[in-house]
């Protein structure tokens, strides 16, 4: 498990606008995810923040790219379970490289949480449910939020730089 040397972040995130894009393959496994994050947000005093379903972690880059300029932060959540084909390589790589190309040219934070697994078995260990090991759902609010509060120490947002 990557789950130890991981920091404690404390972010308080009042005022902050933040969305769930969620992708709805392997739904035991999102729902936990989804549940995670959904905590984060509140526990950080984040208040309506909406949840886009799509239906796969390929599709995650282009939801978020098109809600980029309307949130401080977006959470993307998926998960891909390997399987005997290359198409986990494919879809790993489409939506890491589309999470990333999307936070850096738009400039939003996007708390990563999309698992990428060699078996339900490690997704589920990951996915924040009763008797798992990790709560990536919860961990990727934690992350886009606290990015939020580091760039706004450098960049306000009154004068946000495009």
């Amino acid at each position: 498990m990557a789950g130890h040397g991981a920091p404690i972040l404390t972010v308080d995130a009042t005022g902050i606008r933040v969305a769930i894009v969620a992708s709805s393959w392997h739904q035991r496994v999102m729902d936990g995810l989804v549940a995670g994050a959904q905590r984060a947000l509140a526990d950080a005093g984040v208040v309506d923040a909406p949840l886009v379903r799509v239906p796969g972690s390929f599709e995650l880059p282009v939801a978020c790219a098109t809600l980029a300029d309307k949130y401080d932060a977006l959470v993307a959540l998926g998960v891909v379970i390997r399987g005997g084909t290359p198409h986990f390589e494919y879809v790993c790589e489409a939506a890491t490289m589309g999470l990333t190309e999307v936070s850096v040219r738009t400039r939003t934070p996007v708390g990563f949480g999309v698992l990428t697994c060699d078996d339900e078995q490690q997704a589920l260990d990951r996915a924040g449910l009763e008797g798992s090991k990790e709560d990536k759902g919860y961990e990727a609010v934690v992350a886009a939020l606290a990015t939020v509060r580091a760039l706004r120490m450098v960049r306000p947002v009154e004068s946000p730089v495009y």
